[in-house]
């Protein structure tokens, strides 16, 4: 793992486990899009040490990844919500009974909200 996107996503999931500098730094480089020089001069520090700060957060994040699986977890119940979703839809589409496509319709939305 290594693109912006899914650093930013193990950012989200892990990033309590990194000290508040390192943190801070991490959303500022993945998720505002800050550059390191921008960085530096806000931590009032090298852009050098902003770099090094950054893989060494990066490979943490890996770490923690490697072990926990919280990410690959995440994605594996997103697309088990599209499976239930699809075929929750598929059974609303053959019932006549209103009861049922109403109790389909509400667990649908739960599956929704819960985060697909």
């Amino acid at each position: 793992m290594g693109n912006r996107f899914e650093i930013s996503m193990l950012l989200d999931i892990y990033g309590e486990l990194l000290t508040e500098k390192q943190r801070d730094i991490m959303n500022l480089y993945y998720n505002e899009d800050y550059s390191l020089a921008e960085i530096s001069e806000i931590n009032n520090t090298s852009r050098q040490a902003i770099h090094d700060n950054i893989k060494r957060c990066n490979k943490l994040l890996n770490t923690y990844e490697e072990k926990l699986n919280l990410l690959k977890l995440q994605e594996d119940m997103k697309k088990q919500d599209k499976v239930l979703l699809k075929k929750l839809g598929e059974i609303k589409e053959i019932s006549d009974n209103i009861d049922v496509n109403k109790k389909i319709s509400d667990l649908m939305k739960i599956i929704v909200d819960h985060g697909v």
